[in-house]
C-alpha cells in the first residue's frame, strides 16, 4: 500500500479535508455550548481527527451526560 505526503494530495482534496474538519469543529462546538461541556476542548479536538470526535461526543451525550443529568448516576442507590 502507498502511502501518500501532503505534497502528493490534490489541492481539492486538502480544501475538502479542511470543511470536514472545520464543519466538525463548529458542530461540536456549538453543541457542547448547549450542554455546557467544554465547548472550546470539543472544538479544539474537532479540528484534529475526522470522525472519532464526533463519534465519542455522541457516545458521551448519550449515555453518560444523560445520566448524570436524569440523576441515574451509579452513586444513587
Amino acid at each position: 500500500m502507498k502511502h501518500y505526503g501532503p505534497e502528493e494530495i490534490p489541492l481539492w482534496g486538502l480544501i475538502l479535508i479542511g470543511i470536514i474538519l472545520i464543519t466538525q469543529s463548529s458542530v461540536l462546538y456549538i453543541k457542547a455550548r448547549r450542554r455546557g461541556k467544554a465547548p472550546w476542548l470539543w472544538g479544539i479536538i474537532g479540528l484534529i481527527q475526522f470522525p472519532m470526535p464526533s463519534l465519542l461526543y455522541l457516545i458521551l451525550s448519550k449515555t453518560v451526560w444523560n445520566e448524570k443529568k436524569n440523576g441515574e448516576g451509579p452513586d444513587d442507590s
